[in-house]
């Protein structure tokens, strides 16, 4: 059976090794060596192998593709293709929206259906739109686009219960956030199931739905705006109803850790994974990715900060994050015209610059350690002024190397992760260099996970 919500412990005891991790807000390369380009993201499993279906924001607001992408691990992920683009004109034309694409498969048609935020470029219509794939990330017949029961629809969702049926969570700014029984077929809605009534201050966006033994957990975003994400969870034992008061779940103050609820991904009965949005409004392809697990007891939801973590079936091993050893920019050898440079916001102040270019710069960092012989996530401290993403080209103990994405970074260094084999000992070295004559990034200093 293909669930959109499912256990995953089984899988997950045999994902990322303990030093295969995910970076909440990192640049996330994929080995087309481009920032992974799914956001409103949703996420569905086939035969031990995941599937993340999200917006592709590399052309901006407007609608360029629906993707698809692919991991065994949770933790690398490749790009399988597209699922919807843009046409010539109508819902999918030019200046079309098309957000928070979510897909369930049908085990009575065997489809798999897609449901997504369908809108003009101004916002003016709020529609739903549904289309039908016979394959996960194969090309999907388009339908139409419609607004559920005559009413607004912007941010939604989808969730497919252990009976098989599914439901759409929609919102609108008139009537508030409800579910929505669909047909047998997953094609059309057919009856209001509850409504959140926008009395006491109710007002929340951004519905992801996941069940954990007997118990709904609806977790959304109150409409504080794009960079104030205040995210919430209600609890129930029926889709009807009663429904606990709204409650926060992340550190006070937090924002969320400036994210925005997608998608819930169940791990066990007792424990899931929060996968949420870090958008940058105004440059929408440089939003990130904010994936942290979830604590659960009974009723109550916790959901802690970590720089990195991996994605075990093992709880205790969420909790601590991945110690890691510092090698600072300034300090490896440079190559070309590659040399030091002011940053003040970068540890000691400063950092390698002048990587790649006319004049090919390079910085290799040697005596690099590791305690084990394998696959690693690496950080990469960097900044880039620029308002669109900076490349170079990393070698691993002299090997052919990989291109490797970094995102704007104007104010404290960001991270963009490197997935890499070290040897154990301490005679690893990393090289980093320009990309087809381009600049890369000035180099903050590199974080290398400890075991």
């Amino acid at each position: 059976m293909r669930l959109l919500s499912i256990t995953l412990a089984a899988t997950l005891s045999r994902l990322a090794s303990a030093s295969l991790q995910i970076v909440p807000g990192a640049t996330w390369t994929t080995p087309d060596g481009e920032h992974l380009q799914a956001h409103g993201a949703g996420m569905i499993q086939e035969n031990g192998t995941y599937y993340m279906i999200g917006e592709d924001k590399s052309g901006g607001h407007s609608f360029t593709n629906v993707n698809c992408y692919a991991s065994t691990d949770l933790v690398q992920w490749t790009k399988v293709g597209a699922l919807l683009s843009r046409q010539a004109s109508g819902d999918l034309g030019p200046n079309r929206v098309v957000e928070r694409p979510k897909v369930i498969y049908n085990d009575r048609t065997r489809k798999y259906v897609l449901w997504m935020h369908m809108d003009s470029s101004n916002y003016g219509e709020a529609r739903v739109a549904v289309a039908t794939g016979d394959s996960v990330c194969g090309r999907y017949q388009y339908h139409r686009s419609f607004q559920p029961f005559g009413r607004e629809s912007r941010d939604m969702g989808l969730f497919k219960d252990d009976d098989g049926k599914g439901y759409l969570l929609t919102e609108d700014r008139r009537h508030g956030l409800r579910i929505v029984a669909l047909s047998d077929d997953y094609l059309n809605p057919t009856e209001d199931i509850f409504s959140w009534r926008l009395e006491g201050g109710n007002r929340v966006e951004a519905p992801a739905m996941v069940k954990l033994g007997n118990t709904y957990f609806l977790f959304a975003s109150m409409m504080t705006g794009w960079d104030a994400n205040e995210n919430q969870y209600t609890t129930a034992t029926n889709l009807r109803g009663p429904w606990a008061p709204w409650r926060k779940f992340a550190d006070a103050g937090s924002r969320t850790y400036n994210s925005q609820t997608t998608y819930i991904l169940k791990t066990s009965e007792s424990s899931a994974i929060y996968l949420g949005d870090r958008w940058e409004k105004d440059n929408l392809m440089a939003s990130t990715y904010v994936w942290l697990p979830l604590h659960i007891s009974g009723t109550s939801v916790v959901m802690k900060n970590f720089v990195n973590w991996v994605p075990t079936n093992n709880p205790s091993a969420w909790q601590s994050g991945i110690a890691e050893t510092t090698y600072e920019g300034e300090q490896a050898s440079y190559g070309g015209r590659a040399r030091t440079v002011d940053c003040s916001t970068c540890s000691g102040r400063r950092a390698a610059g002048y990587i790649g270019g006319p004049d090919r710069g390079s910085v290799t960092f040697t005596g690099i350690r590791s305690d084990i012989d394998g696959l690693t996530t690496i950080r990469i401290k960097y900044m880039n002024g620029d308002s669109s993403p900076r490349y170079a080209w990393v070698r691993v103990n002299g090997d052919a190397g990989r291109k490797v994405a970094f995102l704007t970074a104007r104010g404290d260094p960001a991270s963009s992760t490197l997935h890499a084999n070290l040897r154990r000992g301490n005679s690893n070295t990393i090289t980093i260099e320009g990309w087809n004559g381009g600049w890369g990034p000035d180099i903050d200093r590199l974080m290398v996970p400890v075991q």
